[in-house]
């Protein structure tokens, strides 16, 4: 019989971040510029870094606010990995999501935190409305996140988010029209359903005399044309239900 794990020791704010400073690399940190990421509250841990720390540490959601309000890049990554997401409140992930000034820690959140939360629907429907490039992005990231991880998912709440794509795929700032892009391919990576609705919504994009919403037409069918996509779906509709 295989031995239980014991729980992860509880640590204090500032623990974590002496952690988070041990770790950082003043070469990562000089890299961060290369991706669009803003150095000037960061260490420089690598993301590998602060998932293996977050993996040690575990779900402590006290740790939660305090490491938020640090400030820092790394803290505000780690908070992804520490937070419980049935814990999270509306009130909580608003304004998280409202001083998302990066993309890197809008999609970790999304990606590794938010996608788990209860709420994760209806923040979709509110952020998609919201006029800050980082809060915009955050409703498509999360669409994302929730195409690949919410897999027993039927495909009615997918079909309303590519309600949202088509609404927002005119906005042409870089991170929002990226993150619409990226929703419309996730969705349409999930079964042959919804392949086929994400690629007549790409079509239509395409065709559009728009600038912006042609991008994100002409980036998500390049995707979905794929013959390694098109046998991916075609696999997981095998068995799947037909109510589904």
């Amino acid at each position: 019989m295989a031995a239980k794990k014991s729980p992860p020791d509880s640590i204090d704010p500032a623990q974590a971040l002496a952690l988070l400073t041990n770790a950082a690399s003043p070469a990562h940190r000089a890299g961060l510029a290369r991706y669009g990421i803003p150095d000037t509250h960061a260490l420089g841990v690598p993301m590998r870094d602060i998932q293996a720390l977050g993996k040690r540490i575990g779900r402590q959601p006290a740790l939660a606010q305090p490491l938020w309000d640090s400030g820092i890049y790394e803290a505000r990554l780690l908070v992804a990995f520490v937070a419980d997401p049935a814990q999270l409140t509306v009130t909580q992930m608003d304004r998280w999501c409202r001083q998302f000034d990066n993309w890197a820690v809008c999609d970790t959140l999304c990606l590794h935190l938010f996608d788990r939360s209860p709420h994760a629907w209806g923040r979709i429907e509110a952020w998609s409305r919201r006029r800050g490039e980082f809060e915009k992005r955050a409703a498509f990231a999360l669409l994302a996140g929730l195409a690949v991880h919410a897999r027993h998912t039927p495909d009615a709440p997918f079909l309303a988010g590519l309600a949202h794509v088509d609404a927002a795929a005119g906005d042409a700032r870089n991170f929002v029209s990226k993150g619409v892009s990226w929703a419309l391919r996730a969705i349409g990576h999930r079964n042959a359903a919804l392949h086929a609705e994400a690629i007549a919504v790409a079509s239509q994009l395409a065709a559009s005399d728009d600038a912006a919403r042609r991008w994100v037409g002409k980036d998500a069918l390049r995707d979905l044309d794929r013959a390694t996509v098109r046998t991916k779906v075609a696999k997981a509709t095998k068995g799947r239900p037909k109510t589904a």
